[in-house]
């Protein structure tokens, strides 16, 4: 096999014995599962660790906050854009090659920033040395979620996609949860090994994990039933709802076709995708600023601002499942009245997360325990709508078209959600005003509720076909 043909997906193999065809589908199922769940879980090994280091290197002179402002900021940015292009790429290769080499390739680039000889008379090329390699970290990490979503959508039948996507979506926060815990292991043995400038382990040490699970990864996944002589999931299910692709398995899709027939000329991809960026509006304007904001505004010291931020993390794991099986279990696989009801609920706690002080002086109870309260309702119901927004994309497109789709409904996400609406507009309002900065996010949780209510009757050509 060439390097030109390396990525290719794999042709359909004939089919295996039918006495063992049950068997051995429910392995492999459990197989690619764990290793879309653990591998994407490794992307977010990979991809924050300049948080947990900056605190360090500033201290040593080696980088200001504004320096690490900006360096972390190219993760994100090019993230948003390689999530879309990998998205397309990926549903043109097979998944278990993709992934992995990515996570390979971002795990050694992240892995260098512990080894680099940083300047100590130059911040400016220890920036433009960080915001490079994070630029390509970023990169690297939009080829995590596009495989994902195409083993999902070819090992997972429609209508239980939902619940299996909102327990898988759970990854990404056991990852950044996980990344913590590692980097303090590493810490730790630096300390130990008497290696003064510990906060390179911060870099080394998860980025030796995430290779770890890539190895996993490479050995558990595979990229369609069909590929390991078995039938496609809806035969196997007897499960045919979704939207059928006119191509066979192993066939590699025109760029054009994928992009242009399947998702830009769909509307109700378009309006998944706005919809989107208000879901990660909120997402990430509660996330990114919530320690800063409590703190600023005198609700919580440092230790319970990092407390508070941890809680409405793990609760998102809990909330992503629940708002999963209410999916599948009470709307038959249906995405948008879940996300409709759980928005709805992240409204509300966004409500109370703008009037803290006030509720707290017309009740009497601490404001410390109004700002728990919402970001625990928050936290608990924002990451079910974050799964499920795209899962309503992967519905209304063929399976291999799924990467394409994620891709053009996470680039809306992260590039105008994250980038533009969280950071941007909701940082630059804050400078001024942090209650008209909350009220913004009440705002964009409110749109996000009527945009996923118009999504509703896409779903009707889902249950009509």
């Amino acid at each position: 096999m060439s390097l030109k043909n390396f990525f290719d997906p794999p042709q359909a193999k004939p089919l295996i014995a039918k006495e063992k065809i049950d068997k051995v589908f429910k392995s492999m199922r459990f197989k690619v599962f764990m290793g879309s769940f653990l591998g994407y879980a490794a992307y977010y090994l990979i991809r924050k660790n300049l948080s947990l280091a900056s605190a360090d290197m500033i201290a040593e002179g080696l980088i200001d906050k504004q320096g690490v402002g900006i360096a972390a900021s190219a993760v994100s940015i090019a993230y948003a854009f390689s999530k879309f292009i990998m998205g397309t790429l990926s549903d043109r290769s097979d998944a278990r090659k993709f992934l992995t080499v990515g996570l390979i390739i971002g795990s050694l680039v992240m892995m260098s920033v512990g080894f680099l000889p940083f300047s100590e008379t130059s911040q400016f090329l220890n920036v433009a040395m960080l915001f490079v390699i994070m630029l390509f970290v970023g990169v690297l990490s939009g080829m995590g979620w596009p495989p994902c979503g195409r083993v999902m959508a070819y090992w997972f039948s429609g209508k239980e996609r939902s619940f299996k996507m909102s327990l898988w979506n759970t990854s990404h926060t056991i990852g950044s949860g996980s990344l913590g815990l590692i980097a303090l292991l590493g810490v730790g043995i630096f300390a130990d090994l008497g290696i003064e400038q510990t906060w390179r382990a911060d870099f080394i040490v998860p980025s030796l994990f995430a290779l770890g699970l890539a190895g996993f990864c490479w050995w558990s996944l595979r990229d369609t039933p069909e590929s390991c002589g078995l039938p496609s999931v809806a035969d196997w299910r007897n499960d045919h709802s979704g939207v059928k692709s006119k191509e066979k398995i192993g066939e590699k899709v025109p760029f054009k076709t994928l992009l242009f027939d399947y998702v830009l000329k769909n509307k109700w991809v378009w309006m998944i995708a706005l919809a989107n960026a208000f879901v990660y509006m909120v997402r990430y304007g509660v996330g990114d600023w919530c320690p800063t904001f409590l703190q600023e505004a005198g609700i919580m010291d440092k230790a319970e601002c990092k407390v508070a931020f941890s809680i409405h993390n793990y609760v998102g794991a809990l909330g992503t499942i629940v708002c999963g099986l209410i999916s599948s279990k009470l709307f038959k696989g249906r995405c948008a009245p879940p996300t409709i009801i759980f928005m709805i609920l992240v409204t509300i706690g966004t409500l109370i997360y703008w009037q803290i002080p006030i509720l707290a002086e017309v009740t009497g109870i601490a404001a410390k325990t109004w700002a728990y309260v919402s970001l625990i309702l928050i936290g608990f119901c924002i990451y079910g709508p974050v799964a499920l927004v795209t899962i309503q994309a992967l519905n209304l497109v063929p399976k291999n078209a799924a990467g394409t789709a994620a891709g053009f409904v996470g680039l809306s996400g992260y590039l105008i959600g994250d980038s533009l609406l969280s950071k941007i507009l909701v940082g630059g309002i804050a400078d001024r005003s942090w209650d008209m900065a909350n009220l913004t996010m009440v705002i964009g949780a409110a749109l996000g509720v009527v945009l996923c209510v118009m999504t509703l009757r896409s779903e009707k050509k889902i249950e009509s076909v």
